[in-house]
């Protein structure tokens, strides 16, 4: 299981600064909540692909890629809402609001993760 949660952190690692990237790009025409659900899409369909190969060693099947979404439900709440207090609500600005938001959802979303993708293991 360390060799998971450590490929799982570096995973997530790439899928944020893929995430970071495509938010900045969209950032340029769309309202900062667009562009952050846009780019959270798409990094998520890329994390799925790098969780089964690097961190599970497991076969993706399509059970697990529509399964997979609900690992990251909690994981889009927690920095949604984030993203909303620190850009509206304290008045941070937009650049930097998604990463500083991401950070208390990873050990959920790994729990459920694990979950979605080993669903013989306990999480």
């Amino acid at each position: 299981m360390s060799r998971q949660i450590l490929t799982f952190a570096v995973v997530g690692v790439v899928n944020t600064a893929t995430y970071y990237c495509l938010y900045l790009l969209f950032l340029n025409w769309l309202p900062y909540l667009a562009a952050h659900t846009l780019a959270f899409l798409i990094s998520m369909v890329g994390s799925f692909f790098l969780n089964a190969r690097f961190t599970y060693r497991t076969r993706p099947t399509w059970r697990k890629f529509l399964l997979f979404p609900l690992t990251n439900v909690t994981n889009f709440l927690i920095t949604t809402s984030g993203v909303y207090v620190i850009v509206d609500v304290l008045h941070a600005g937009s650049r930097f609001a998604p990463l500083l938001a991401s950070a208390a959802a990873i050990p959920v979303t790994f729990v459920v993760s694990r979950w979605v993708m080993l669903p013989k293991s306990i999480a």
